[in-house]
């Protein structure tokens, strides 16, 4: 009785087994030692239009060309000799061409441990197949047009310097023809010209100075968009010394307190982080002119991690509702007849941050100054200045 028990239970659970197997969606198979069909499941059969008893006893150089049967076979005897599971892609045919599957092969041992079968559970991976393939197609179009468009920036930059260099001379050129010779018309003339005359030329020359300041200006904006950026260590008070040098020595009369602390550091290109200086400290320089108690300070502090800093004054200051126009070139928040400048200094500090990955923003109101804050590093996510 018990015997009989055994046996109905081993039959329920074969049952119960191939309902399982054949409700699965992955195709699964099991083959003995000589690669001859034990079992397949319902969609093996819908996939090969096969039945499983036309399939039992036969092998897969019954059923399929010869190259897909080898290559079968071989992953068979893979898990055989490996005695654990093993993963590996294979391809059978179907009506619309070569399907692709991943499939894992493990071998069946009986009560000695030895491998009598091999059972492998194939799951459709043909169009994630195409799908890689169309992104790896993509991708590889991509680059190539990254490429193409590289080497056409490449040459259009070339070109734009050259432009840029034959501008700046051929521009230069003229201009000084015409300091040249408003010059020797005060040095010889001078005597014999009228007052108005004198003010006329002094008013060409002062001109000719603005042109030449905007000249350089628009080629260090043109510089700052477009020269290879290198990181290295870089001393800001050094650089911030230079800049503050070459304002007192164009205007030795004037002696603001200037505070630059030691030791401010950073990692990005000196050429550009001094043109930063030299244009922050330079407009602090300028709208201080009228203060008799000018004070310009260069400061450093941390913020979450990122080293921001700052160049702050005691001048003229400006209305913060104009601020969005502080970066743009050539928009200026003062009359030219109060303060000189072309409006194209605060467009290259600007673009230099931004190429480094940082920040800048502006603090200030009339009569009270103004501070520049910046950063010269990428900052945290959602991180803003």
């Amino acid at each position: 009785m018990k015997a009989r028990a055994s046996q109905k239970l081993m039959t329920v659970g074969h049952e119960q087994l191939m309902a399982l197997i054949d409700h699965t969606s992955a195709v699964i198979y099991m083959r003995d030692a000589d690669g001859r069909y034990l079992l397949v499941n319902r969609e093996y059969e819908r996939l090969f239009k096969l039945r499983r008893e036309d399939i039992v006893g036969l092998t897969d150089h019954d059923l399929f060309a010869e190259d897909i049967a080898d290559d079968f076979r071989a992953n068979d005897l893979r898990a055989f000799a490996r005695g654990f599971p093993v993963q590996m892609e294979e391809q059978a045919p179907s009506d619309d061409g070569l399907r692709t599957y991943v499939t894992v092969k493990f071998p069946l041992t009986d009560a000695t441990g030895r491998s009598y079968a091999v059972c492998g559970i194939s799951t459709d991976i043909t169009e994630r197949k195409h799908a890689e393939e169309e992104v790896r197609r993509l991708n590889n179009e991509l680059e190539q047009r990254v490429r193409e468009r590289t080497a056409e920036l490449e040459v259009s930059t070339r070109e734009l310097d050259a432009f840029a260099y034959s501008v700046s001379h051929d521009l230069r050129a003229p201009l000084r023809s015409v300091e040249g010779f408003s010059q020797i018309l005060i040095e010889d003339f001078g005597d014999t010209l009228a007052e108005e005359a004198r003010q006329y030329l002094g008013r060409i020359q002062a001109n000719v100075a603005r042109m030449a300041q905007m000249i350089d200006d628009l080629l260090n904006l043109s510089r700052a968009t477009r020269v290879e950026l290198r990181r290295e260590h870089t001393d800001i008070t050094a650089l911030a010394g230079e800049v503050v040098a070459e304002l007192r020595g164009r205007e030795p009369d004037r002696s603001p307190g200037i505070v630059i602390p030691d030791g401010l550091v950073a990692q990005g290109d000196p050429h550009l982080i001094r043109l930063v200086l030299q244009n922050l400290i330079g407009n602090a320089w300028k709208f201080t002119v009228h203060n008799p108690d000018a004070a310009i300070r260069l400061a450093h502090e941390q913020r979450d991690g990122v080293d921001v800093y700052s160049v702050q004054d005691n001048g003229a200051g400006f209305d913060m509702r104009f601020a969005h126009k502080l970066f743009d070139p050539f928009q200026r928040l003062h009359s030219a007849t109060d303060f000189e400048g072309t409006g194209i200094g605060l467009a290259i500090v600007h673009r230099i941050v931004t190429r480094h990955g940082g920040q800048i923003r502006a603090e200030s109101a009339p009569g009270e100054g103004a501070t520049f804050r910046f950063s010269l590093a990428p900052a945290p996510a959602g991180w803003v200045l």
